[in-house]
């Protein structure tokens, strides 16, 4: 089976911008190191993104731009259900998507980027992305849209993430979280 790993960007800079902190560069290193191999390596083209698969050890093989097709529509969603503050924040998220609005579309956009990054792989390899709170738990929940999104916990904290299997269909996830 194909595995797809998930994970949220490494610590950034406290004095705002987008580039990571010694901090984060550690942590990512750290972890780096029990990861992979990875047959691709995809970043968001958020800077923080790619120096945290540089960190981890990894090239950069290609950079997803992920587009909302309406995304004033996916911000006034998101912020009017401020799913991330629930008690069961996965299952909220959940509930949103499944209005089939904005965020419906941008979450399942984000699963057929996943899809489209593992086709051309065999069934013993691996991919990674790293990427931004908010849009991998939307991806996740597109991927397994009828999992207990109750047990799922909280938000991807930095460097944190999920592996997916794949078999021609996403069949189970595996959540990764740090100490």
């Amino acid at each position: 089976m194909t595995i797809l790993e998930i994970r949220r960007h490494s610590l950034r800079k406290n004095t705002g911008g987008s580039q990571l902190s010694q901090e984060g560069v550690d942590l990512a290193r750290r972890l780096g190191e029990s990861m992979g191999p990875f047959a691709v390596v995809a970043t968001s083209v958020v800077p923080r993104a790619r120096e945290t698969a540089l960190a981890m050890g990894f090239a950069v093989d290609q950079e997803v731009v992920t587009l909302a097709s309406d995304e004033e529509g996916l911000h006034a969603e998101s912020a009017e259900s401020q799913w991330w503050q629930a008690d069961h924040p996965f299952a909220a998220l959940a509930a949103l998507i499944g209005q089939g609005g904005a965020s419906y579309r941008y979450a399942h956009a984000l699963a057929a980027v996943w899809r489209d990054l593992l086709t051309p792989l065999s069934h013993d390899q691996a991919a990674l992305v790293i990427g931004h709170s908010g849009d991998l738990e939307y991806g996740l929940v597109a991927c397994f849209p009828d999992a207990d999104h109750r047990r799922w916990g909280r938000p991807f904290g930095c460097c944190e993430g999920a592996r997916l299997t794949y078999a021609n269909r996403f069949c189970a996830v595996e959540f990764l979280r740090t100490p």
